[in-house]
């Protein structure tokens, strides 16, 4: 079995049987596209952390370029485009503060595969816990593991500084 790492801002496709697509996600998402009738599928990685809630889904994202990487990839490697289906991972809220990047990344993938016309089979979005995903991608088989050991951080006021004690001074 090869194991091929997909790192943030990544993507990698396969039509190989004896290929495993690994990531480890926080707040970031990976969508698992594949075509079971063809056996190619292809993670990816993304990290969007500029999406405001102000914008469109799609206006003028760059991630919008990391979904259609990826779907042209499965393509090019003998996917067909009405038979593309994907699986969703990942959004965690990795920190314990007002902004929830990791439900916009979510919430981005799929208004975007919906606009597409990918049906999204499955998905373990959100929590606080990061994910280590394994994605068989001629298959469509994902293995999902939380990680328990990454603790949420937590963002504080900053303590003000704390006066300095005045020291006794003996003159002799």
């Amino acid at each position: 079995m090869t194991t091929i790492y997909v790192s943030q801002g990544e993507h990698a496709v396969s039509r190989d049987a004896n290929v495993v697509l690994q990531t480890m996600l926080g707040s970031c998402v990976s969508t698992c596209l594949y075509d079971t009738d063809r056996g190619v599928g292809g993670l990816n990685h993304m990290v969007l952390p500029n999406i405001s809630s102000g914008s469109t889904p799609f206006g003028l994202s760059p991630h919008v370029n990391d979904l259609e990487t990826l779907i042209n990839a499965a393509l090019k490697a003998g996917a067909n485009r009405r038979a593309l289906e994907a699986k969703v991972f990942g959004g965690a809220r990795m920190l314990g503060s007002g902004a929830d990047i990791g439900n916009m990344n979510a919430r981005f993938v799929f208004d975007f595969l919906q606009a597409e016309g990918i049906p999204c089979r499955s998905q373990s979005i959100g929590g606080t816990q990061a994910r280590r995903l394994k994605f068989w991608p001629t298959s469509g088989r994902v293995q999902q593991r939380f990680v328990t050991d990454v603790p949420i951080e937590t963002l504080s006021r900053p303590r003000a500084p704390e006066k300095p004690k005045q020291q006794e001074v003996e003159l002799f």
